[in-house]
């Protein structure tokens, strides 16, 4: 669908489809495609409105209403014929930090059906679809700059993504919704953000309860995490372990993201992160990252604020507030980078 004007749209329908055309008076015709043809959309819709009707347009004083053939609905969509995103092209911007990558759809005009599991994978897929760890749409907030509405690769959504929020926060600049600063809703709150050239400062959540148990640290930065030490961790097979650990007790079928720590330094960890919801390796995590600095913290094995994160996909930072073992002022820092722009 291309926007002509500012008041018209225009929507290109390819054949075989099948159209009922109900015209003002009695009676119907039908018409058959051959060819594409371009219907226009009255003057007084806005996009926004259009979507939130049944899939039949006032389009030039006549009623559509699209099959597949005279007897067939292409798709049930709340009761009614087709939902005006299932025909029109999807306008995606992908975007990585640090390598943990991600398709950005701009659902300001509520265009995109979120109930839609099965698309959200189909987009997020590598070898079908365009290819990412997780999609992320960008909506409008009443009090805020934007809305972050983030699912995983599987099509679910999900708790928050600490990279996909820092890429959010660039693509809403790309966007002129933003200058320099934002403050969005995710969903696990508010969060700060401030971006500067390709670099993403994230407010995170603060944390309260960090479990430090026999073999791991267990706590939640806006996602669950499970944190232990893996000395072997450039030859680790993280994808086997890590599924083991994310499906095994106490975790069971809920699940955790798991972390694999190699210390470097006091000041530097090298981090491998087995996703839920990804179910395997990706090569950033930024709740995750933003867990180790924590744990590392916690159980003594640096005594630093600001911590470095080498990650798979290039280099994260932490800095944190810390106070008889409660973590405020969490920040996660890193690069946001724009990859391509297209439609699908």
């Amino acid at each position: 669908m291309n926007c002509k004007s500012n008041f018209n749209y225009y929507l290109t329908i390819h054949p075989p489809y099948v159209f009922w055309a109900l015209p003002q008076g009695s009676g119907f015709t039908l018409q058959v495609l051959a060819t594409p043809i371009v219907i226009e959309i009255a003057v007084g819709f806005s996009l926004q409105s259009l979507t939130q009707l049944p899939f039949k347009i006032l389009v030039l004083n006549k009623l559509f209403c699209c099959y597949q053939n005279s007897n067939k609905i292409i798709k049930k969509f709340k009761n009614t014929s087709l939902s005006l995103s299932d025909i029109m092209q999807q306008t995606f911007y992908k975007y990585q930090g640090t390598g943990n990558d991600f398709v950005m759809i701009d659902n300001r005009q509520q265009v995109f059906d979120k109930n839609d599991t099965k698309r959200v994978k189909f987009l997020c897929d590598r070898r079908f679809g365009i290819g990412a760890d997780g999609l992320i749409l960008l909506e409008n907030h009443p009090e805020h700059d934007f809305k972050m509405v983030y699912y995983n690769a599987d099509g679910n959504e999900s708790s928050m993504c600490g990279n996909g929020g820092r890429c959010l926060v660039a693509f809403a600049k790309q966007l002129g919704v933003i200058k320099d600063k934002a403050v969005f809703e995710a969903i696990d709150g508010l969060h700060h953000a401030e971006i500067e050239g390709d670099i993403v400062k994230l407010q995170m959540l603060d944390v309260n309860t960090v479990e430090n148990h026999k073999s791991h640290v267990f706590l939640n930065t806006g996602s669950p995490h499970h944190v232990q030490f893996e000395n072997e961790i450039e030859d680790f097979n993280i994808k086997s372990k890590g599924a083991e650990i994310r499906y095994g007790a106490p975790y069971n079928e809920a699940g955790s993201n798991v972390n694999f720590v190699k210390k470097e330094s006091d000041t530097a960890f090298k981090v491998r992160t087995y996703e839920r919801g990804v179910e395997d390796e990706t090569l950033s995590c930024g709740t995750g990252v933003t867990a180790v600095a924590i744990a590392m913290h916690y159980i003594g094995e640096t005594k630093k604020n600001h911590v470095t994160l080498n990650v798979e996909g290039g280099k994260l930072e932490v800095c944190f507030d810390a106070d008889n073992n409660t973590y405020t002022n969490v920040w996660l820092i890193g690069p946001a980078t724009f990859v391509y722009k297209g439609t699908i």
